[in-house]
């Protein structure tokens, strides 16, 4: 026969095991109830910024999981259009002439009509609510500041110093079609010569009488101007403030200027995936993203210029920031529609009679 002491000891264990069981089972319920958004997204920098510090803080406040689907925007926009009935992603961030075409493919859901949309700059909100800017960039000018000095050349000014004839051998300019930046350079010059986003016609005319003979070589993307800037090949070519700013953190001698014609917006937009499994959260993480809180993490830690215009830089951030609000003041928009509509006879025409 079992003593008290030994009865209250059995009871004391089978209590424990009880109480153990019913944690384990409350664990359980609560990791079950956690809900999973897959974003899709350019990996490297970008990537580590939102998922360390970005991400965190809406994970926490709403017990959900962000993982991201990375690559470029191609093909995250390739990875939509397949699943398109079925999405396998809830939100996806995309370069803005990449994201006009989501947009016209019925990818897109509307965002809702938030009170965060009216603190952003006008031109990061697309095609009525479709998608919105979370990073904004321009593509202007950037030279070797080494090679300036040492010539006695002053800084340029104009997208037009690209025809500047003392620059002969010493442009380097991104493939218009394969390159965002060499894009943007040939429509401003395209702009200047009186043709449109619709008509290059006068870009192609004046082409090889102005930029064409200085054009040392036309790089598929920007990854080569390092070691062209470095081994003094390189004089002048399209690139952004982020990517000049990146290159100097490298001590390589180069300078961004804006153009006195404008910059180019060069924009990070993100959109809620149509149909896809949580339209709410999903919806919810948008707006968030938009927010000067998470924005001003995302400058801070990642360098990605905001949408938001109530960010508070981050110290250390103020003079780069104050810059980039004066940039914006003359920044110009393409029309995507119109680029996009003649865009494969564009590439077609620009492999065939300026890198041929």
């Amino acid at each position: 026969m079992m003593d008290k002491k030994q009865g209250g000891k059995g009871r004391l264990h089978k209590g424990k095991w009880l109480l153990g069981a019913a944690l384990a089972a409350l664990s359980v319920g609560a990791m079950a109830q956690q809900k999973t958004l897959y974003v899709g997204m350019n990996g490297g920098d970008m990537e580590r910024a939102f998922t360390q510090y970005v991400f965190p803080d809406f994970e926490k406040a709403n017990n959900v999981k962000i993982v991201v689907v990375p690559g470029t925007s191609t093909d995250v926009l390739a990875k939509a259009q397949a699943f398109k009935d079925k999405p396998q992603m809830h939100v996806m961030f995309l370069d803005d002439g990449i994201m006009a075409r989501a947009i016209s493919m019925g990818l897109c859901e509307q965002l809702n009509d938030d009170p965060v949309l009216k603190e952003l700059y006008p031109t990061a909100v697309m095609k009525d609510r479709m998608a919105a800017g979370i990073d904004i960039g321009m593509t202007g000018l950037g030279y070797n500041t080494k090679m300036f000095a040492d010539k006695g050349w002053a800084p340029p000014t104009s997208w037009m110093d690209l025809a500047d004839p003392k620059y002969k051998g010493r442009v380097v300019f991104q493939s218009a079609s394969g390159s965002t930046f060499g894009l943007h350079g040939f429509l401003m010059f395209n702009r200047i010569q009186g043709g449109t986003d619709q008509n290059t016609e006068p870009g192609f005319k004046q082409w090889p009488t102005t930029i064409g003979p200085n054009v040392l070589e036309y790089i598929p993307n920007s990854a080569k101007l390092a070691e062209m800037i470095q081994s003094n090949e390189a004089a002048i070519f399209p690139l952004t403030p982020t990517a000049i700013a990146r290159l100097k953190k490298r001590d390589i001698p180069v300078e961004y200027v804006q153009p006195k014609e404008g910059s180019v917006i060069l924009m990070v937009g993100e959109c809620v995936i149509a149909k896809n499994s949580e339209p709410e959260l999903s919806q919810k993480l948008a707006l968030y993203l938009l927010s000067a809180q998470a924005q001003a993490k995302a400058l801070e830690m990642g360098g990605h210029f905001p949408s938001n215009k109530n960010v508070q830089p981050p110290a250390g951030n103020e003079e780069a920031l104050t810059r980039f609000q004066g940039y914006m003041a003359n920044a110009k928009i393409l029309d995507w529609d119109q680029i996009n509509a003649t865009r494969p006879a564009f590439n077609a025409r620009w492999n065939r009679t300026v890198e041929r």
